[in-house]
């Protein structure tokens, strides 16, 4: 008989309060959701993939931005069969999709390079409208503009064009500009 006891890997990513500091309450529950996925997955590092999980599960302001309930079905579907086996291919490797440099800061350790480069562009889309901390939607388009991540394979094989969902996040930003001024 064999032990059914998963092998439990190595924490990725604790939570870092300088972290988490730059993003709204929402966006620190998706990367908490990003981090136990991967711990529960198996994971060696919290990649693009597990970002984009979590944020269609938390942030109903990112699955609003998909065309409609198919559309985003077919997307969840994929990250499904990704987290229960079929993304396997990915767990021996490092996401990398050559958007940064790759830095270590301590506060990064557990983080693909492709998801901190999201991250650093969602502060970064943030702080172009004026906003302190990041949101679902600043990180959804971020994810979305790089097109060698896993979330955009991943979108990809759910039928979203990364280029359209991008310039369709960016325009629901700069409706909602107008109403936060």
């Amino acid at each position: 008989m064999q032990n059914r006891t998963p092998r439990i890997p190595e924490q990725p990513a604790p939570n870092h309060p300088e972290f988490d500091a730059r993003f709204t309450d929402e966006l620190v529950a998706v990367l908490t959701g990003a981090r136990r996925r991967a711990l529960r997955d198996g994971d060696r590092q919290i990649d693009t993939a597990h970002l984009l999980h979590s944020l269609i599960e938390t942030d109903p302001e990112v699955r609003e931005a998909f065309d409609g309930g198919p559309q985003l079905a077919k997307v969840l579907g994929y990250l499904v069969q990704r987290s229960i086996g079929y993304g396997l291919r990915w767990q021996s490797s490092i996401e990398d999709s050559g958007a940064v440099p790759v830095v270590r800061d301590p506060a990064a350790d557990g983080w693909s390079p492709a998801a901190l480069a999201a991250l650093d562009d969602a502060l970064y889309r943030a702080a172009a409208r004026g906003e302190d901390r990041a949101a679902g939607l600043d990180l959804l388009a971020a994810l979305a503009a790089d097109a060698e991540s896993r979330a955009v394979e991943v979108l990809a094989r759910g039928g979203v064009d990364a280029r359209w969902l991008a310039g369709r996040v960016a325009g629901v930003l700069a409706a909602e500009e107008p109403r936060r001024g």
